[in-house]
C-alpha cells in the first residue's frame, strides 16, 4: 500500500497525517503553531512530521504534501505571503529536504488541498465544475474544472473578498459573515461585549429571537456571496467546510432558502448537489498526502 504524509500548516496548529492512495488517514498528529518567528514555525512542522512517523518507516512513503495559507509558489516551493504566518518568501520545500532527505514535496495553498481531498470524496468528475467553500475565521473558495483547479493569476477562489451588501452599506463578506465577523456582528447589535460566535449559534438553536435576527442576517450575506458564484461558474457540485458550517450544519438549509430566492430556474439545480463535507477537520491533511499521489 502506498503512503504519504500530508500537513496542513495553520496559524494556531499543524496537522500532519499518514495518508493511502485511497485517502484513507492511517494516522495523525497535530501540534500548536508557533509564529513568533520563521524559525521557530518549521521546527512546529518538523515536530509534527515526526509524531506521525513514530512506529513507521519514512522509507514507506512516497512523498510529502503541503496546505499552507496564503500566496503559494508552488514551482519553487515557496511560502511567499500569509496573514498569519511569519514566512514571507520561506523556502519550505528545500527546507523539509533538508530535513528528512530527498523526498519528493508537493506544496499549494491550504484550502486547494483541502478542496482536493473533497472533490476526490465527492467523486467530482472530471467534466464538471465543482467548488469547494470554507467558511472558518475566513471565507474563501477552491474550483475543479474539468479536473485541474482553476487558478486564474494565481489569486482565483477570494469568495470572502466579494463585497455584499449590509445594513452598514457594501461590505466585504469575509468581514460580516466568517467567524470573527458573526461575533463582531452580535456585539455590536446586542450591545454585549463578551459574546462569542459559538454563543450566537447556541442561542439560535435555544430560539432565542435576537440570534436567530443575527444569524438571518448572516446566512443572507452568504447567500448573496454565492449567488455571484451560481452565476460565474454554475458548478455542478459545491461542497462545504471549515469550522463555521461543519460544527452548525443547519446553516446550509438555511442559506439553501435564502439563495433560491436570486436564482432563477436554470440555476437551482445547484440546490440538490451543495452538502456538508464529511472529512471536516480532515480535509486539509487528507488533500495535501493524495496530491503526492495525483499532481493536478
Amino acid at each position: 500500500m502506498k503512503k504519504a504524509i500530508g500537513i496542513d500548516i495553520g496559524g494556531t496548529k499543524i496537522a500532519a497525517g499518514i495518508i493511502s492512495e485511497s485517502g484513507e488517514l492511517l494516522n495523525r498528529k497535530e501540534v500548536k503553531s508557533d509564529p513568533s518567528d520563521r524559525e521557530s514555525m518549521f521546527k512546529q512542522v518538523v515536530k509534527a512530521v515526526e509524531q506521525v512517523l513514530e512506529g513507521s518507516s519514512f522509507s514507506e512513503i512516497e512523498g510529502i504534501g503541503v496546505g499552507i495559507p496564503g500566496k503559494v509558489d508552488r514551482e519553487n516551493g515557496i511560502a511567499v505571503f500569509q496573514n498569519n504566518l511569519p514566512w514571507q518568501q520561506f523556502p519550505i520545500t528545500a527546507r523539509l529536504q533538508e530535513q528528512f532527505g530527498a523526498t519528493p514535496i508537493t506544496i499549494d495553498n491550504d484550502v486547494y488541498m483541502a478542496a482536493f481531498a473533497e472533490w476526490k470524496a465527492a467523486q467530482g468528475k472530471r467534466n464538471e465544475t465543482f467548488v469547494y467553500v470554507t467558511v472558518s475565521t475566513g471565507i474563501s473558495c477552491s474550483i475543479i474544472h474539468n479536473g485541474s483547479f482553476f487558478r486564474g493569476a494565481g489569486f482565483a477562489g477570494e469568495l470572502g473578498l466579494i463585497p455584499v451588501y449590509s445594513k452598514e452599506g457594501n461590505e466585504r463578506l469575509e468581514f460580516i459573515a466568517a467567524g470573527p465577523g458573526i461575533e463582531k456582528l452580535a456585539k455590536k447589535e446586542l450591545h454585549e461585549e463578551s459574546i462569542s460566535t459559538k454563543d450566537v449559534f447556541a442561542g439560535f438553536i435555544n430560539g432565542n429571537p435576537s440570534y436567530q435576527s443575527i444569524i438571518n442576517e448572516v446566512t443572507g450575506h452568504l447567500a448573496q456571496g454565492l449567488y455571484s458564484i451560481s452565476c460565474l461558474l454554475d458548478p455542478h457540485k459545491m461542497v462545504f467546510g471549515g469550522s463555521v458550517i461543519v460544527n452548525n450544519p443547519f446553516l446550509l438549509e438555511l442559506i439553501k432558502e435564502k439563495l433560491k430566492i436570486y436564482q432563477i430556474p436554470e440555476q437551482q439545480h445547484l440546490l440538490d448537489q451543495m452538502s456538508i463535507s464529511t472529512l471536516a477537520q480532515n480535509n486539509g491533511v487528507v488533500g495535501a498526502g493524495l496530491r503526492v499521489f495525483e499532481r493536478i
